[in-house]
């Protein structure tokens, strides 16, 4: 029966996609199919895009709106962080942590497996099955697994797992034991992912492009060729499907903006009540919770936002729709029953950083010249896809648009699943063997713009998206002109 492995390298650009850096993707990458239009779902960060990984769907739809996000049904008084045990802590109060359900627990309904290894933050592997301990298959990381008691199982056949280090190489070469001697030969899944935090854990800490993130390129390649050998020397290629992904690209900070405390500098009270404002931080970009009904405290935040020169694009839901100078959530996919009110990309541009890697950008933390991720720059939106194996075309190079949440229901038809499951996602037909060619595909882009007077000046914003069919891409959004 055939199966799928997707290895993701977390934060990894195209560009470095080259063979000094990588030269076992870079090999391998030729002879498969490469998706040089390749997006990330905005916010631009990890765990809303591993969510969109496994659901299919846009952010407003699976309902993980940031690393860092209020989900009003369990506290409405402030932003919590996506992470274990603060999901946990979700779930046990019959809260759902998704709101749409994932690649594991369709694969369970047709007797079939999803097992994800992680070895980046707790949230990310929580998230890809947090349904485990009822719909079957399985999550491992350092700190934990689901079901809960495979943990301890996978300590005392393993050994301990490594300590964090820069590069995290030992804890990914841990995972790829697991993977390797457990997983595949074992418990053999329908899907298989191993995450790798590399180079995302590196470019935070040393900025992209530092000799740092290039040692942990190299080093996190490596495991992937290891990956592929152990394919190869045991008779599994033929049968295997491989995808590689990122989830984000990458911008390096130009300024650190301590957003949460300029809104209470600028006297919006905090908290949920009437009049207040929680602020969720995510990198590039921030969500803003007003009480709902609060029109006019979401008007005044919207307006001094504007005014503020780190603000990129400001989106609205249509639980306050119709303040000017905003554009819609539902036009990049955050639109959903735990929408924020608002929510700001910061300001970015394709400005060099000392190492030659473009886009630099405001953020909520971190320090400048580091890494950082969150916004609506193409520089963060455009990240990797490369797929190879029985059910796709080889050498074949396509600039048709796709997304991260396209991954669920190509997999699902790979695999041979259909259901009557809404994702916002498409199947990536033009890339499969049989399938239309490229040129078959009717793809658009357009482009949205507002605008809004602040006295003597204007504030103007533009995004631009991509659609195939009901489909559709954040290609960027950004402030434009003076101001």
């Amino acid at each position: 029966m055939s199966s799928v492995v997707v290895f993701v390298f977390d934060g990894l650009q195209p560009a470095q996609v080259n063979p000094r850096l990588m030269p076992n993707l870079s090999a391998w990458a030729k002879g498969g199919v490469t998706f040089a239009n390749h997006h990330s779902v905005f916010p631009t960060v990890t765990r809303v895009n591993a969510s969109s990984m496994v659901t299919g769907m846009n952010p407003g739809g699976h309902g993980l709106a940031g690393n860092r996000l209020v989900i009003r049904d369990f506290d409405p008084e402030r932003a919590i962080p996506a992470m274990e045990p603060e999901l946990t802590q979700l779930a046990k109060a019959g809260v759902p942590v998704l709101l749409a359900p994932t690649m594991a627990e369709i694969l369970s309904r047709h007797g079939r497996e999803y097992v994800a290894i992680g070895v980046g933050t707790s949230g990310n592997a929580y998230l890809h099955n947090p349904t485990a301990d009822d719909s079957g298959g399985a999550t491992i990381h350092p700190t934990f697994a689901l079901p809960r008691e495979l943990h301890e199982s996978l300590i005392d056949r393993f050994g301990q797992w490594p300590e964090d280090s820069l590069p995290n190489t030992s804890k990914l070469a841990h995972a790829m034991r697991i993977l390797t001697e457990y997983v595949l030969p074992e418990r053999r899944p329908a899907v298989s992912l191993i995450w790798s935090s590399e180079p995302d854990k590196s470019q935070h800490a040393a900025g992209v492009g530092s000799s740092l993130s290039d040692t942990a390129i190299k080093e996190a390649d490596g495991q992937f060729g290891d990956l592929m050998r152990w394919l190869r020397e045991n008779g599994r290629a033929e049968d295997t499907d491989v995808i590689v992904a990122s989830d984000h690209g990458y911008s390096t900070i130009s300024e650190t903006v301590n957003v949460e405390a300029l809104v209470k500098e600028a006297g919006f009270a905090s908290g949920g009540g009437a009049g207040g404002v929680i602020v969720a931080q995510n990198g590039g970009a921030a969500l803003f919770y007003t009480k709902p009904g609060d029109i006019g405290t979401a008007e005044r935040l919207a307006a001094w936002l504007m005014a503020q020169p780190w603000c990129g694009t400001i989106t609205a839901s249509d639980a306050v729709t119709g303040i000017p100078g905003t554009l819609p959530a539902s036009l990049v996919g955050n639109q959903g029953p735990r929408a924020p009110e608002l929510v700001v990309s910061f300001r970015w541009d394709s400005s060099s950083n000392k190492d030659g890697y473009d886009g630099t950008v405001y953020a909520t933390g971190g320090a400048p010249g580091t890494g950082q991720h969150g916004s609506m720059s193409r520089h963060e939106i455009k990240n990797i896809l490369f797929a190879s194996g029985p059910s796709f075309k080889s050498t074949l190079k396509l600039d048709t648009p796709s997304g991260n949440l396209d991954l669920a229901p190509t997999i699902l038809r790979i695999l041979g699943i259909s259901g009557d499951w809404e994702m916002h996602g498409r199947v990536l037909e033009e890339a499969l063997a049989g399938g239309p060619s490229a040129g078959d595909v009717d793809w658009s882009t357009e482009l949205h713009d507002a605008e809004h007077s602040l006295g003597g000046r204007v504030y103007r914003q533009q995004i631009k998206i991509s659609r195939v069919g009901p489909a559709s891409y954040v290609d960027e959004g950004n402030r434009v002109g003076p101001g």
